[in-house]
């Protein structure tokens, strides 16, 4: 079974980069589930309706998301009505949406779920525990996460935690594709981060010049998409099987 994961699409240009080049990928790679991570794509911060139907328009089976996906309030009309809109599953309370979604691939059972860390986060529920919790209701699928978190050890301490249960994790949020695609001793198909989709000129998907003023001032600057040239698209594939799992980190550049 082979499952292709783009990475964090940012802004109108993202959504561009995904209706240029995901088509031919999934021509060239021939996926049997393929996974975008959504919740940049409206202006950097947040989904609408809309940047969702695109998303699935230019090719994507389920859209995951993170920390951002409320900041679009329209997503609270559409989220409960879309079982392939998944918000992070560790959210307190009664929240709308969905945090997995399982579907049937030639007789299997894949369950794609979306989780969110911790660490340099606004609180959430653990989800370390919040995994365990969905395990026990899962442990006869093949178990796809999403890991949403800003900080590497906290994304490398959830894949050792569920080394042996789930069949991959891939990590966003960080808009930086890592050089680290491995299995993990149990049989995890592991990714820190797989990177971003939109700008390849900016800085993690937003105009230069205010991030490095930022820098230089230590003063709060608003952060603009970069909307403009040259266009990215970073994802990893993903071949599972019963004996030997294996992943692969790519990217596509305009």
């Amino acid at each position: 079974m082979r499952i292709l994961f783009v990475g964090d699409v940012v802004g109108s240009i993202g959504l561009k980069a995904l209706h240029t080049y995901l088509k031919d990928l999934k021509s060239e790679l021939k996926p049997q589930l393929t996974i975008v991570n959504g919740e940049n794509s409206n202006g950097g911060k947040g989904i609408k309706e809309s940047d969702f139907k695109s998303i699935l328009n230019s090719g994507a089976d389920i859209v995951t998301s993170g920390n951002h996906v409320w900041d679009k309030r329209e997503v609270i009309d559409f989220i409960n009505d879309k079982d392939n809109m998944l918000r992070p599953l560790n959210y307190p309370g009664n929240v709308p949406g969905n945090g997995f979604k399982t579907i049937n691939i030639n007789g299997q059972k894949v369950t794609v779920l979306n989780m969110q860390g911790t660490a340099l986060m606004q609180p959430i529920d653990n989800p370390f525990y919040a995994f365990d919790e969905f395990y026990n209701d899962h442990q006869d699928e093949m178990i796809f996460v999403d890991f949403h978190a800003e900080t590497t050890s906290e994304k490398i301490a959830f894949g050792r935690y569920i080394d042996g249960r789930a069949q991959v994790m891939v990590g966003t949020h960080t808009h930086v594709q890592t050089n680290d695609a491995q299995v993990f001793p149990k049989g995890l198909a592991y990714l820190t981060d797989v990177g971003m989709t939109g700008a390849l000129d900016g800085i993690l998907g937003t105009k230069s010049k205010r991030v490095i003023n930022r820098f230089l001032t230590q003063r709060p600057e608003k952060f603009d998409v970069e909307e403009d040239g040259r266009m990215q698209l970073n994802y990893a594939v993903i071949d599972l099987n019963e004996k030997n799992n294996k992943i692969k980190a790519d990217y596509i550049r305009s």
